[in-house]
């Protein structure tokens, strides 16, 4: 399978096309932006997690994929959490004046997710809590639960960061998951937030 995956990077903007016999796949993120979303995966459910994931971690974000969903959505999905992680990692650069530490708590009506970040350059996911048979779910006649999960990995490994997310309550699978990517939104908005009174790099070993 060959892929190309060229990053291009300015101050705290990366852009990166992924290209393989599975997917192709373009992500653009502007860290200090204000939450713009131009989205479309071909994937309307993933659309709709997307667009909340920018909106309140107030990331512009464009993302543009094809895939062979004809076959099933999995590969799309996936490619574009790759790659999503890959252009987050580049454009947080050497990660020099961050907060590093980012948590929130969000509710989605009945449901409610907890989520803690550490952009930490050590990929680690820690995932629980959602209800037996949540991963069976086929949310907007696409999406299968299971692969909320599978973003997740995704993204922390190829950002390298760590995230612990556990399902407090829920009972709607749509809810469950929409809980998951604004709580995720929320703790890494904090996470790769500025901070003042950081000079440096926020690690006592001086590298992330």
């Amino acid at each position: 399978m060959s892929e190309n995956g060229a990053i291009t990077a300015a101050g705290r903007s990366a852009r990166m096309e992924r290209a393989t016999s599975e997917s192709s796949v373009l992500v653009e993120i502007n860290l200090d932006g204000k939450g713009v979303a131009d989205i479309d995966t071909s994937v309307p459910f993933y659309d709709h997690m997307l667009n909340a994931l920018c909106k309140h971690s107030l990331i512009d974000m464009t993302v543009k994929a094809t895939g062979d969903t004809h076959i099933d959505v999995h590969h799309t999905v996936e490619d574009v959490a790759i790659t999503f992680g890959e252009v987050l990692r580049t454009a947080l650069g050497n990660k020099s004046g961050i907060r590093r530490f980012g948590e929130a708590t969000v509710p989605l009506d009945e449901a409610l997710a907890h989520a803690v970040v550490d952009v930490s350059g050590r990929p680690y996911l820690v995932h629980g809590g959602e209800p037996a048979g949540q991963e069976y779910h086929l949310i907007g006649g696409h999406f299968t639960g299971s692969l909320t999960r599978h973003v997740f990995e995704a993204i922390t490994l190829h950002a390298g960061i760590c995230l612990h997310m556990n399902v407090l309550a829920g009972r709607d699978p749509h809810h469950i998951v929409e809980a998951q990517f604004k709580a995720f939104a929320r703790a890494l908005r904090a996470a790769v937030e500025p901070d003042p009174r950081v000079e440096g790099i926020p690690s006592t070993k001086g590298a992330l």
